[in-house]
């Protein structure tokens, strides 16, 4: 059997064995529809509140705030459309950055076509957003500001709390996409002075199909699935008990392991940031040095294309990444490394390797020794390298 390296957790994570475990009987045993007055039926829901209160917990926030989604992109599309109809009456004016993933920026695209006004505050060349850039984007019809906690691909971690103090003082709502933070740095709604945050179980070695979008009590928001009166009327359809069983599982388990394998993990990171230069000339780091992921290192390699890099560590078991998973198949350049200022060229040449609960010291020395060759390989047959 081939050997795998996993090195893309940004993209997806494995689920747990744990968490696997804790959502088997769900699936037969307990089978009951949680909307179901019989105990089959109340089974599964005592067992959906209990989860709801182990991620509310986590997030300092309260259990009625927890509503249950599909996802990371219903819960970005939940809250962007929902606070953008909810508060129609005072204002159609939104502010996100320019480095949002595509669950934030295609809904205000959409929503630009009914009338909303849209501004894509730009970032620096590390990634980083400016809160004062975004105090000086506010108009008397801004309605809702979103901005990331953390850069799905270059890793940059932003100043959310600052940010959160602007909209507060200005009354204006504000939501945080967590999806790649949640499970991996501490996380408090109060202290990042959120309203709405994202996330998805996928990304914290949950399962798939399941996320949560928290809001805040007293938040004006629209229900984003009309049928029947689930997670309090405000997301329609049948409860995925299973699911959420294991993101309330995977939630406990990043609990208890998070600060050891955020150490591990850095330690990982730093020496893939310091190495990595040393053996790959003319190679550039994207994302902030510092305030970024634990787990995140992302390059750009001159000369050459990403895809091809991919290809050729897939042919040694090594799976990695130009950036994010939902963009894989486009041939565009990355929207993310062009708004940091990258031009076109050294943009399609990017690696994105993010580490996680099962990679590896052997992984990484196997990454260092054979990424390397596979630039000196890939560069001799590059005409762009030829004519530097």
């Amino acid at each position: 059997m081939k050997r795998i390296i996993y090195l893309d957790y940004a993209a997806t994570t494995p689920t747990d064995p744990e968490v696997i475990k804790a959502m088997e009987p769900y699936f037969f045993e307990k089978f009951g529809n949680a909307s179901s007055l019989y105990s089959l039926g109340q089974e599964a829901k005592g067992a959906i509140e209990k989860a709801r209160d182990t991620l509310a917990t986590f997030l300092g926030a309260k259990p009625e705030e927890i509503v249950f989604t599909s996802g990371g992109s219903e819960s970005d599309n939940f809250a962007i459309k929902g606070v953008a109809y909810a508060n129609e009456s005072k204002g159609n004016h939104i502010i996100t950055s320019a480095i949002e993933h595509h669950a934030i920026s295609e809904p205000c695209k959409f929503l630009e076509k009914r009338g909303f006004k849209v501004t894509y505050v730009g970032v620096d060349k590390d990634g980083l957003v400016s809160p004062e850039d975004i105090k000086k984007a506010i108009t008397d019809k801004t309605i809702l500001i979103s901005v990331m906690q953390a850069n799905n691909e270059i890793g940059t971690i932003q100043p959310i709390a600052e940010i959160g103090k602007v909209a507060k003082e200005k009354g204006i709502t504000f939501h945080t996409d967590a999806v790649q933070t949640v499970g991996h740095v501490p996380i408090n709604v109060n202290e990042l002075n959120v309203d709405l945050l994202s996330l998805a179980a996928h990304k914290f070695y949950g399962p798939k199909g399941v996320g949560a979008l928290y809001i805040r009590r007293g938040t004006r928001i629209e229900t984003f699935l009309h049928g029947g009166d689930q997670e309090k009327g405000r997301r329609a359809s049948t409860s995925n008990t299973p699911g959420i069983v294991g993101l309330g599982k995977a939630i406990e388990l990043c609990r208890d392991k998070m600060t050891e394998e955020t150490k591990f993990q850095l330690a990982l990171r730093d020496r893939l940031i310091r190495e990595l230069p040393n053996k790959i000339p003319e190679i550039r780091l994207n994302g902030h040095p510092t305030k970024r992921l634990p787990n995140n290192v992302n390059f750009s390699i001159k000369y050459i294309e990403g895809e091809s890099i991919l290809l050729n560590l897939d042919m040694l078991g090594i799976a990695c990444s130009t950036g994010s998973a939902c963009t894989s198949t486009s041939l565009e350049p990355s929207h993310v490394l062009l708004a940091i200022g990258l031009p076109h060229e050294i943009a399609h040449g990017s690696l994105r390797i993010t580490l996680g609960r099962w990679t590896k010291e052997e992984d990484i020395n196997y990454l260092l020794e054979n990424l390397p060759k596979i630039v000196a390989k890939l560069r001799a047959m590059s005409p762009l390298y030829e004519k530097k």
